[in-house]
């Protein structure tokens, strides 16, 4: 017993008193994910190319591996064994990517493929891929990162920091609501029906699987004794609270005032509440009280204030969508859209650069200021290097002639098997199973952890051991859910 409880604290110092990385490795780090996905696609274009038909041969277990070898393998080693050289990866899979691209263009049998017939082009609008992709993604990294931070081989620069700090997990945090934002009915431009109570009864009804989800958590940590970093939300609290409370607030909110105006509302809620840290003890009620026995207040500190900063950070989220989610046709139309959130993104990181150096850095726990801007900085760069690299992959697409890359953008077609040609293909695609099935893929990742945690001792493996296992970790996380997408089944009871 006396083993278990050291081995518990060994692991909760494993992950306290950190202060992460610098601005500028989070931002290199989001360019990974999106070269992948060209990569990726290039791949199947050149197998259509030499085999001249796709899917490839035993679909479902060909596929499979492919997308788990293009998107997620690079993923787990750039967080692992290749971090300190991060850097040369991204300038490397660049250079193959700009070489293959251009070789497709050049030998291109279709004369009329010029750039500016390109910008001109017509795409089908039913649904923004780069939004798809951008919350895979923030889940995937998600699922990685939860198991990665308790073994050695991960830095320790990207977990989450104890008080100020940029780690690649607290923009993790930031991500996933701003991932949740994207695609909420607000954002989507679905206004409620019926009375404002009905309203708000619908959206606590939403959220309970939320809820119970963080109350199994709460039970399953107490109850096994596992490691938790207290400081993080609180003895209490979790991620899953969070994200239940941010909904149905936001929801409320916007029941009441036009979602149109969500980033008026946003600043103005950041903002006061980094008045109130500024002007009050509340920043040092929250960082530096460890008096935890009192009440749940002080107990669940972190967590309970921390809300008010998502709550801003949520409703950016939902500004982001509206205007993503507009319908719009034409090539031309859609870069302007991701030149407009590049240069958004631009704007934030000058305001995070003042904030910084006029009020505080970044802090996730107290979820402040510049927390704020930076997750939406970071969340809007990530999201248009996904939608460039889409565009990239379009316009490679467009060059050979094979327009079936599952998770992208297509060019409207005459063919009457075009539909049929993209269902199969996205059948067979693990974004699209992930998609299907986020928030149960999450809840999996969760799980996993915990058993992986269980049966072996993460601090002391070795670090090619520990690649191992998260390598197996994922794909077992991966193959579950493409199981159920290739059965069509969508875990969804609420």
């Amino acid at each position: 017993m006396d083993s278990a409880m050291s081995q518990k604290e060994l692991k909760e110092a494993f992950v306290r008193n950190l202060n992460g990385t610098s601005l500028q490795e989070v931002s290199l780090g989001s360019s990974l994910a999106p070269v992948c996905l060209i990569i990726r696609g290039l791949i199947l274009i050149i197998c259509y190319l030499i085999k001249g038909s796709l899917p490839l041969p035993l679909p479902h277990v060909s596929h499979l591996l492919l997308d788990f070898s293009a998107l997620i393998l690079p993923l787990v080693l750039s967080c692992t064994i290749l971090s300190s050289v991060l850097y040369h990866v991204i300038i490397s899979l660049v250079f193959v990517v700009v070489c293959v691209t251009c070789c497709l263009f050049f030998k291109s049998k279709h004369p009329q493929n010029t750039v500016s017939s390109f910008l001109q082009s017509h795409i089908e609008s039913k649904q923004v891929p780069f939004v798809t992709l951008f919350r895979v993604f923030v889940n995937v990294k998600t699922a990685i990162s939860i198991l990665a931070v308790d073994f050695a081989v991960f830095p320790r620069r990207y977990a989450k920091t104890e008080t100020y700090g940029t780690g690649v997990m607290d923009f993790g945090v930031g991500a996933y609501i701003f991932a949740n934002a994207l695609v909420c009915p607000e954002a989507r431009g679905k206004s409620f029906s019926g009375s404002r109570l009905n309203h708000v009864k619908k959206q606590l009804l939403s959220v309970w699987p939320l809820v119970v989800l963080g109350m199994g958590r709460l039970v399953s940590v107490k109850m096994s004794g596992y490691h938790e970093h207290v400081t993080e939300y609180g003895v209490h609290w979790n991620f899953f609270f969070t994200l239940a409370i941010v909904r149905v607030v936001v929801s409320l909110l916007l029941s009441v005032f036009p979602a149109r105006l969500s980033w008026v509302y946003a600043v103005l809620i950041s903002g006061l509440y980094q008045f109130v840290l500024e002007t009050s003890e509340l920043k040092d009620f929250i960082l530096y009280n460890n008096d935890r026995d009192k009440d749940f207040l002080h107990a669940n500190k972190e967590g309970i204030f921390s809300v008010v900063g998502n709550v801003a950070l949520y409703l950016a989220g939902v500004q982001v969508g509206l205007y993503v989610m507009k319908p719009r046709s034409l090539v031309q139309q859609w870069f302007q859209v991701l030149f407009n959130l590049l240069f958004a993104c631009f704007v934030l990181f000058a305001a995070l650069w003042a904030c910084q150096t006029l009020l505080e850095p970044v802090s996730r726990c107290l979820a402040n200021l510049p927390f704020f801007i930076w997750s939406v900085a970071q969340s809007l760069l990530f999201l248009s290097c996904i939608g460039f690299a889409d565009m990239a992959l379009l316009f490679s697409k467009r060059s050979s002639g094979y327009h079936f890359v599952p998770s992208s953008w297509n060019l409207c077609k005459k063919q009457s098997d075009s539909e049929q040609k993209t269902a199969e293909m996205e059948g067979l695609c693990l974004v699209q199973a992930v998609s299907r099935n986020q928030l149960l893929f999450f809840l999996l990742a969760n799980v996993m952890t915990g058993l992986t945690n269980y049966v072996m001792d993460t601090l002391s493996c070795s670090h090619l051991f520990s690649v191992c296992v998260l390598l197996l970790y994922m794909f077992i996380n991966c193959f579950v859910i493409y199981l159920l997408h290739v059965c069509e089944i969508t875990i969804k009871f609420w």
